[in-house]
C-alpha cells in the first residue's frame, strides 16, 4: 500500500508543479468561444500525450535532449497569439459572428494549435519526466501515464468550471478572448528565454 501510495505521490507532485501555468492557458481557451469543447479535450490529451511519449521513449534510449531545441517549441504559441491578434485587429471584437465562430470551429486547425501550445508550454516537462522514468519500472511509467490522463481532466475540469463560474465566468468569457494573445506570445518569449534557444541563433 505503502509502495502505490508512494508512486501516486510522486505522480501527483510532477504532474502540479511542472503543469501548473497550464491552466491559465486552459482558461483562455474555454473563454475563446472560437474553440469548442471537444477540441479543447482533445487538443491538452494529445499535448499531454506527446509530452508523456517522449519523455517515455528518452528514458528508455537514455536520451537527453538540449533545452535549446525544445525550447524552439515557444514559437508555437508566438505565432498562434500573433495570429489572434491579427484576427481581433481586422475582425473587430471575436465573438461577434456565430457564423465566424462556426467556420472556425468546424476544422481540425483548432485541435493541432490547443496540442502544440500545450506541448510548447510544457516542452521544459521533457527534462524533468525524462529521469524520473528513467529510475521506474515500466510498470510504475505506465502508472504514473494513467494519473496524469485522470489529473488531465482535473485541470480541464477546473478551468471549465471558472470561466463557466456565475460570478467569475462572465467576466473572464467577456475578456478572454483579449488577454489569451498577449498570454500566448509572452508564454513563447518565456520558453524561448527560460531554454536557452536564443543562443541557437548566435
Amino acid at each position: 500500500m505503502a509502495y502505490v501510495l508512494g508512486v501516486l505521490g510522486v505522480a501527483i507532485v510532477t504532474f502540479t508543479s511542472t503543469n501548473i501555468d497550464d491552466i491559465f492557458v486552459l482558461l483562455g481557451f474555454f473563454a475563446d468561444p472560437k474553440f469548442r469543447l471537444r477540441q479543447i479535450i482533445i487538443g491538452q490529451y494529445l499535448g499531454i500525450g506527446v509530452l508523456y511519449g517522449v519523455s517515455a521513449i528518452a528514458s528508455l534510449l537514455a536520451l537527453v535532449i538540449p533545452a535549446a531545441y525544445i525550447g524552439l517549441l515557444g514559437l508555437a504559441p508566438i505565432y498562434f497569439g500573433l495570429s489572434r491578434l491579427w484576427e481581433l485587429w481586422n475582425g473587430g471584437e471575436a465573438g461577434d459572428n456565430p457564423e465566424d465562430h462556426a467556420k472556425a470551429s468546424a476544422g481540425h486547425g483548432n485541435i493541432v494549435a490547443i496540442a502544440l501550445v500545450t506541448i510548447a508550454n510544457g516542452g521544459d516537462n521533457i527534462s524533468v519526466y525524462t529521469p524520473l522514468f528513467a529510475t521506474r519500472s515500466a510498470y510504475e511509467v505506465l502508472a504514473i501515464g494513467c494519473i496524469f490522463a485522470v489529473l488531465t481532466a482535473v485541470w480541464l475540469g477546473a478551468a471549465h468550471s471558472l470561466v463557466n463560474h456565475p460570478k467569475l465566468g462572465a467576466p473572464i468569457r467577456r475578456h478572454g478572448h483579449r488577454v489569451v494573445p498577449f498570454v500566448l506570445i509572452a508564454l513563447g518569449i518565456l520558453i524561448l528565454y527560460e531554454a536557452g534557444t536564443v543562443t541557437l541563433f548566435r
